[in-house]
């Protein structure tokens, strides 16, 4: 494990300070994919650098990304899940909160993760069982239930149109996922909430948020893993909370309404 968490965490800091240089560049050319959502080159070109690495290196290992192949393969123990821009809109618009995001399942479960975030040099880091890591420092999550008046609620831009909120938190919208839920395990926020994520937005996260100690899971309460071989999850979003604790979350959900 120690050997694939090096490789995996070089690979990232690569991939993230590739897209830097493309960053520092006036044209991003960004355009909008049939969901809306912005894609440039640089992640297209991330993307099929990613692939390219993960396949020469785990040949035997499936892979599903945001810009490639969404069904979950069959027969495969291992399988990565990549997102190689979260928080696209963000690089387009030059805001600092983006990144690469890398996540490995074991027969559907995340067991590997690292985040890198070239802007904010924050490298995030998890396996299973083994804690999660910022920068080489061990992450744990803050308290179990934080003052209200001095916590952070981490949302996105979705989560006013759709949800009616009773949180008593002040918000912060971030405009990635991936880190607006690694927030919780950072100590920045007691509460994460993002709307309409799907799995390669955050498995990574998954992982990181609880080594750190903390809750995450979709309001229903249903966690989505395992994944199932076959299943196309290009179109499945879910709404995902995380929490310091599963009393904080508990009671989340209580003040969480849909519109």
């Amino acid at each position: 494990m120690k050997n694939i968490l090096e490789y995996t965490t070089r690979l990232a800091q690569k991939i993230g300070d590739q897209i830097l240089d493309s960053f520092k560049v006036s044209d991003l050319q960004a355009t909008l994919k049939s969901d809306n959502t912005v894609v440039t080159i640089a992640d297209i070109t991330a993307d099929q650098q990613l692939r390219s690495s993960l396949q020469e290196t785990f040949p035997e290992d499936g892979i599903i990304s945001e810009e490639n192949d969404t069904v979950f393969p069959a027969d495969k123990e291992y399988v990565w899940i990549i997102d190689p821009l979260d928080g696209t809109t963000n690089f387009s618009l030059g805001l600092h909160y983006w990144g690469v995001s890398i996540a490995r399942l074991k027969r559907g479960r995340p067991d590997l993760a690292v985040l890198y975030f070239p802007l904010l040099d924050e490298l995030i880091m998890a396996t299973k069982g083994g804690g999660a890591f910022l920068n080489g420092v061990q992450l744990q999550v803050k308290g179990t239930h934080p003052n209200l008046h001095n916590a952070f609620f981490s949302c996105c831009s979705r989560t006013h149109q759709y949800y009616q909120l009773d949180i008593p938190y002040k918000t912060r919208i971030l405009g990635s996922a991936a880190y607006g839920l690694c927030t919780v395990a950072l100590g920045s926020a007691a509460l994460a909430f993002e709307v309409t994520p799907k799995v390669w937005d955050f498995s990574g996260s998954w992982l990181v948020v609880q080594e750190a100690g903390g809750t995450i899971l979709p309001l229903d309460g249903i966690t989505p893993y395992p994944l199932k071989p076959g299943k196309d999850y290009g179109a499945i979003k879910y709404p995902m909370l995380a929490a310091v604790s599963q009393m904080l979350w508990d009671e989340a959900i209580t003040k969480i309404r849909k519109k």
